[in-house]
């Protein structure tokens, strides 16, 4: 006789609770592992940033760094220049959001108060290694207590480093972090990765104008898309220039 499992106040077939998925009362809980050793809801946070329909590139250069996304107003009502995915940390560290706009901004102002307690503490602007290493340690903490959600957004950072040079980072919301050559982020980032991948194959010299026409190009590539002006958002820092900067894309090719 097959065995019965009371679920909600009924009496179920064992069979038909297992046939429920893997992720049946696993996915319910931020703290609690299935048996495959996932969590379910830190997943669903990359899936959301996914549904965002956003499309974010991060390019290191060499002598700079470069933020590319998208630009989107929902409504025609709303004032375009109050809406921007380009946030600025300090003067010298930039990061695009992608994701949730809600949990974006609450984001960047953590940020923002973990770069001025450190000026505060330490004397010196923060490094966007360490303010990075920073963000992802807090969304790791999101991830182990029950109380909390993961944010539903990806960080990317650049900023020129008075010995390194020009720097790309990226935290997610599992809490990891790393230094990138290139990466992207968002509803396209397969795609956008591999036209990455291909196109730094061969270690080419990105100078700044290079660096921002491949930016902008993977974008056109992996959605199909001529830009408008009006539908892009580009930040750069330079070593010429290394405070964070917002560029007017005045006209975009194929």
């Amino acid at each position: 006789m097959e065995g019965l499992v009371w679920v909600e106040g009924k009496d179920l077939p064992q069979s038909v609770v297992m046939s429920r998925g893997a992720n049946a009362g696993f996915d319910r809980h931020i703290t609690i592992f299935s048996p495959e050793g996932r969590l379910y809801q830190v997943e669903y946070a990359f899936k959301a940033i996914a549904q965002s329909g956003l499309t974010s590139v991060g390019i290191r250069g060499t002598d700079c760094a470069v933020v590319v996304t998208q630009k989107k107003v929902p409504d025609k009502l709303l004032d375009p220049s109050t809406i921007s995915n380009m946030f600025r940390l300090t003067p010298r560290i930039g990061c695009v959001m992608t994701g949730h706009y809600a949990d974006s901004r609450s984001q960047v102002h953590r940020a923002r108060i973990e770069a001025g307690e450190w000026k505060y503490k330490f004397g010196y602007d923060i490094t966007a290694d360490m303010l990075c290493r920073r963000m992802a340690d807090i969304s790791q903490v999101y991830t182990q207590n029950a109380e909390m959600r993961p944010l539903g957004c990806c960080m990317i950072l650049v900023a020129i480093d008075p010995q390194l040079g020009p720097q790309l980072y990226k935290c997610d919301p599992a809490g990891y972090f790393c230094g990138f050559r290139a990466t992207a982020v968002g509803a396209k980032q397969t795609e956008a990765n591999s036209y990455l991948e291909k196109k730094l194959k061969k270690r080419p010299e990105l100078t700044y104008d290079r660096t921002v026409e491949m930016a902008i190009s993977c974008l056109s590539a992996v959605l199909s898309l001529d830009f408008k002006s009006s539908e892009l958002e580009v930040g750069v820092v330079s070593k010429e220039s290394p405070k964070f900067r917002m560029c007017v894309c005045v006209c975009v090719c194929m």
